[in-house]
C-alpha cells in the first residue's frame, strides 16, 4: 500500500528528510515517518504537526481547524467571526450576524408540525409531535427531533407524562418573536468549527418526563425510531448530563473526539429537577436550545436553485420552493427532511430529471451539484453509482465496526437501479441544455475530491467506469438469441432490496425488477450511445444502440399479466370482500375487457414466478422511452391507461391519488396481506410516481404531433384511452394539491360518502413484524410538481 501524502493549503517549511530523526519511526502504507512530526490517516495518509499542532485530514489535503473546516472532503474557510462565552442566539454575537435575511418555513401534517430556519451559518428543522385526539398512541407520543444536514446529524428526545397517563401530555413551540418560532445559535469564538443550531420555546401542558434522547447522527436516530428501538451503548453512554440555571443540559462528545452536540432545557419561572439521568419537567414554557460543532454545507437559495426563467416559482408557490432551498447546497442535493437529509443518487437524479425545466445550470448550479454528487461517489472498482452516503457520527461508528479508527465517510452500493439514472441524466444536460454543453469539458475534468479512494480520478473518468458497468451487464441479454430471463438484470446476491420499492414486501422478494430491465436498462444504452457518438464517454455508438433496441423490444414480455375480464371481476369481488376496510366496493362492474398489465418483478416470495401486483412502474417506460414496437406499445399504454383510470380496486385511482400497488388481481392470499394502506410501497400514494406518470403520458402523446407518429395515436380508442387516464390522473393530483410536497401518503375509507381520505402514513400501526415508517414533510423529489404542469391542450 502506498502512504498518500496531505496537500496543505497554507505555508509549510521543506527540508523533510529521514536522516533528520533519531526517534523510532512508524510505518504508514509503505512510507515511515515520526510520530512528532506527522499524523498517519485512515492507515496511509500523512498529514505534518505545525509548530506542535497536528493538522487534520480532509480528502487530499490537510489543514489547521482554526484556519479551516473541512466538509465532505472539501476544505471551506472557518467562520470569521468572534464572540465569547457559551453558544448564543447569533444576533447577540458581534461579527455572527448574516447580510442576507434567514430563510423560515412551517409545515403540518398532524400530529407532525415542521419548523425550517437556515441563514448563511447552517440549516436547522425541528419537527415536533404532540398527540391529537385520534392519533394512535402506541404510535405517537410527545417528542422533539431537530436535523441537519451537516453531516446528516441531529437529535431525538422523547417525553413521557409524569403521571403516566398516556395522551395526557401535548407540547407546542411558542412563537414569541412574530416571525418564527426558531431563532439561530452561532458561536465561532472557540476556533475550529462554529457551534451552530436553534433554540426555541417549548411548553408543556403537564408536568413531563424526559424519556430517550439520542444525540449525534440522523441513521442513529433512524435506527431507533424505524428499527426494533435498540440503543447503542457505545453512543449512549457518551451521553453527559448536568444541571445549568434552572435548567440540565445533555451534551454527547462524538466518535471522532472532535464535534460535541449540546442539548438543554431551562426556564426563569420552573425548577427541573435532575437525578443521575432522570430529568422531570413541570407544567410550564421552555428555553429548548440544541447545538453542534461540525462543518456546515453551503445552501443554495431559492434563486441560486432555480433558473432565472423560473424565479417566478419563488413567489408563486413559496413553500415548495424553500423547501427546494432547504434541500439543496452546492455540492449536492439532499433527499428529504427530516429522515434522509443528506445525499440518497435516485431520488437526486430522479427529481433532476422531473425538475430539469426549472433548475439552474452552470457552475455552481443545481443540476451540476446532482451530477457532482453522484460521480463523485462512484465506486471506481465496479463503477456502481451510490445510493446513500454515510457521513458524520455514524461513518466514523460503521468504521470503528470494521475496527477502523476514520472519519472517512461510506456509501452503500447496494442498490441496481441507480446505474442507471447517471447517463440519461448526463446526456440531458451535456447534449440537451446549451449551458451544460459548454460547460462538458471544464466539468468532466474536475478532479474527485470526497472519497478517498477516488482522489485521482476525474469526473469523466468515473463516468465511463461506471458506464462500463451498464454496456457489460446488458451485453448477454443483447446478444443474438440470449432473450431469456437467466440474462435479465438481478438484484445484488443476498439482496432483498434493489430499486426505488426498497422495503421488505416491495417488491414481494422479487429478483428480477420489471423497472430496471424494462426502462432503466435501454433508457441508459440509449444515452450511452447519444454520448459516445459526442465523444464524451469511450464506446461504439451503434453497438450500444442495438443493445438498448434489444432490451427495449424484448423484456416486456416477461413481466406481462393478463387475465380474462370473468377472472378479474371475480378476484377484485374477492379481494374487496374479504378486506379490512369496511365496505370497499369492488368497483368490478368497471372492468369491460380483459385485463392486462406488468408484474413488479420476477422470482418473487411464495414461489410466485411474477409478482402480479398492479402498479405504477410503467412510468418509467413512458417518462424515459419512446418505443418503436408499435403492437407492443399499443398494447403498454393502453393497459397502462387502464390501470390509472381505473377507481380501487380495480385499478390504482383512489380520491387521494394513484396508488403505487393494488394486489387484489393476485391469486394468492400473500398479496393482499403484503401491500396494504399502512406499508411504505403498499397501497399507498407517493408524490413522485403521481409526476412521473402524468409526464410520461405527456410525453407519449406529444409524440402524435411529431412527424413519426405512434400506431396508437391513430386508434381512437385507444388514444382516447390514453387521454382519459391522463385527465383523471390530473383530476386527483389537483385535488391532493396540499399534500404533494410530501413523501407518501395513505388513506381511509367513508363508506358513507365513498370517499377515500388522506392520513400520514405515521399515523398507521405499521405492518405485523414491520417497524414504522413516517413521512417526510419534504422529499425532494415530491417537489417536482414545480416543473410538472398540466398540459392544458390534453383537457
Amino acid at each position: 500500500m502506498l502512504a498518500k501524502w496531505g496537500i496543505l493549503v497554507f505555508s509549510v517549511l521543506a527540508g523533510f528528510s529521514l536522516g533528520q530523526y533519531t526517534e523510532d519511526l512508524q510505518a504508514c502504507g509503505d512510507a515511515f515517518y515520526s510520530p512528532s512530526e506527522y499524523t498517519c490517516y485512515d492507515s496511509d495518509f500523512l498529514c505534518p504537526v505545525l509548530d506542535g499542532e497536528p493538522t487534520l485530514r480532509c480528502g487530499p489535503d490537510c489543514y489547521l481547524p482554526e484556519n479551516y473546516s473541512c466538509s465532505e472532503g472539501r476544505l471551506v474557510f472557518a467562520p470569521s467571526s468572534a464572540g465569547s462565552g457559551s453558544p448564543t442566539t447569533s444576533g447577540s454575537v458581534p461579527g455572527a450576524t448574516c447580510s442576507i435575511e434567514a430563510t423560515t418555513l412551517e409545515l403540518d401534517s398532524l400530529p407532525y408540525r415542521n419548523y425550517f430556519y437556515s441563514d448563511c451559518h447552517s440549516a436547522s428543522q425541528v419537527v415536533v409531535t404532540s398527540p391529537e385526539p385520534n392519533s394512535n398512541l402506541t404510535v405517537i407520543g410527545p417528542r422533539i427531533i431537530v436535523a441537519w444536514p451537516g453531516g446528516n446529524s441531529g437529535i431525538i428526545v422523547y417525553f413521557e407524562p409524569e403521571d403516566g397517563v398516556n395522551g395526557t401530555l401535548g407540547i407546542n413551540l411558542v412563537n414569541t418573536t412574530g416571525n418564527s418560532p426558531l431563532s439561530p445559535i452561532y458561536d465561532g469564538s472557540e476556533g475550529g468549527n462554529a457551534t451552530v443550531g436553534i433554540s426555541t420555546q417549548v411548553k408543556f401542558n403537564a408536568s413531563a418526563v424526559l424519556s430517550v434522547t439520542i444525540l449525534g447522527s440522523i441513521r442513529t436516530i433512524r435506527d431507533f425510531v424505524e428499527g426494533p428501538s435498540l440503543l447503542l451503548d457505545g453512543i449512549q453512554n457518551a451521553l453527559n448530563y448536568s444541571s445549568i440555571d434552572n435548567g440540565v443540559e445533555i451534551t454527547r462528545l462524538w466518535l471522532d473526539n472532535i464535534t460535541t452536540t449540546t442539548i438543554s432545557l431551562s426556564s426563569g419561572d420552573q425548577s427541573i429537577q435532575l437525578d443521575n439521568t432522570t430529568v422531570t419537567i413541570p407544567a410550564g414554557t421552555y428555553t429548548f436550545n440544541a447545538s453542534f460543532n461540525y462543518p456546515q454545507l453551503t445552501g443554495l437559495s431559492a434563486e441560486e436553485v432555480l433558473s432565472p426563467a423560473s424565479a417566478d416559482l419563488i413567489t408563486q408557490s413559496p413553500d415548495q420552493t424553500t423547501s427546494l432551498s432547504f434541500l439543496s447546497y452546492t455540492t449536492k442535493l439532499t433527499a428529504g427532511a427530516w429522515r434522509f437529509l443528506t445525499y440518497f443518487g435516485r431520488d437526486s437524479m430522479i427529481a433532476a430529471l422531473l425538475l430539469e425545466p426549472v433548475l439552474s445550470t452552470g457552475e455552481g448550479g443545481a443540476l451540476e451539484a446532482v451530477i457532482a454528487g453522484v460521480l463523485e461517489r462512484i465506486n471506481m472498482t465496479d463503477g456502481s453509482v451510490c445510493h446513500e452516503e454515510t457521513i458524520g457520527d455514524y461513518a466514523t461508528w460503521l468504521n470503528l465496526q470494521n475496527n477502523i479508527t476514520s472519519t472517512a465517510p461510506l456509501c452503500d452500493y447496494k442498490m441496481i437501479d441507480t446505474d442507471y439514472f447517471l447517463p440519461v441524466l448526463m446526456e440531458h444536460y451535456f447534449l440537451r441544455n446549451t449551458e451544460g454543453s459548454a460547460r462538458t469539458e471544464d466539468f468532466l475534468a474536475t478532479l474527485s475530491t470526497i472519497l478517498p479512494e477516488n482522489s485521482n480520478l476525474t469526473y469523466g473518468e468515473l463516468a465511463q467506469i461506471s458506464a462500463n458497468k451498464v454496456v457489460t451487464s446488458s451485453a448477454p441479454f443483447a446478444a443474438s438469441g440470449n432473450q431469456t430471463i437467466d440474462n435479465l438484470i438481478r438484484l445484488k446476491p443476498n439482496e432483498i432490496v434493489g430499486e426505488w420499492r426498497d422495503s421488505t414486501y416491495g417488491i414481494g422478494g422479487g429478483k428480477i425488477p420489471f423497472d430496471v430491465n424494462a426502462a432503466l436498462v435501454p433508457a441508459a444504452l440509449r444515452s450511452i450511445a447519444k454520448l459516445a457518438t459526442a465523444g464524451i464517454l469511450d464506446f461504439n455508438a451503434t453497438l450500444v444502440d442495438l443493445y438498448a433496441q434489444v432490451w427495449e423490444d424484448s423484456t416486456l414480455q416477461f413481466f406481462e399479466v393478463s387475465l380474462p375480464a370473468e377472472t378479474a371481476r371475480e378476484r377484485v369481488e374477492a379481494y374487496a370482500s374479504s378486506s379490512e376496510t369496511e365496505g370497499l366496493p369492488s368497483q368490478s362492474s368497471t372492468i369491460d375487457s380483459d385485463v392486462k398489465y406488468y408484474g413488479l418483478a420476477l422470482e418473487g416470495n411464495n414461489n410466485l414466478s411474477n409478482v402480479a401486483v398492479m402498479n405504477t412502474d410503467t412510468c418509467f417506460h413512458l417518462f424515459m422511452l419512446n418505443t418503436t414496437n408499435q403492437s407492443q406499445l399499443t398494447t403498454f399504454i393502453n393497459a397502462t391507461a387502464n390501470s390509472i383510470r381505473r377507481r380501487f380496486p380495480a385499478g390504482l385511482l383512489t380520491d387521494v391519488g394513484m396508488l403505487v400497488a393494488n394486489p387484489a388481481y393476485g391469486d394468492n392470499p400473500i398479496y393482499a396481506a403484503n401491500w396494504t394502506t399502512n406499508a411504505y410501497h403498499g397501497t399507498v400514494v407517493w408524490s413522485w410516481q403521481l409526476a412521473m406518470m402524468a409526464k410520461g403520458l405527456e410525453l407519449q402523446l406529444a409524440r402524435c404531433s411529431s412527424p413519426s407518429i405512434p400506431e396508437f395515436c391513430t386508434d381512437d380508442t385507444v388514444h382516447n384511452n390514453v387521454k382519459e387516464a391522463y385527465n383523471a390522473l390530473w383530476g386527483v393530483i389537483e385535488a391532493n394539491s396540499e399534500n404533494l410536497s410530501t413523501e407518501v401518503w395513505s388513506w381511509t375509507y367513508d363508506a358513507g360518502s365513498d370517499k377515500f381520505e388522506y392520513i400520514d402514513l405515521g399515523q398507521l400501526p405499521p405492518p405485523a413484524g414491520v417497524s414504522p415508517t413516517e413521512s417526510n414533510i419534504v422529499q425532494l423529489w415530491s417537489l417536482t410538481f414545480l416543473a410538472v404542469r398540466r398540459d392544458e391542450s390534453l383537457r
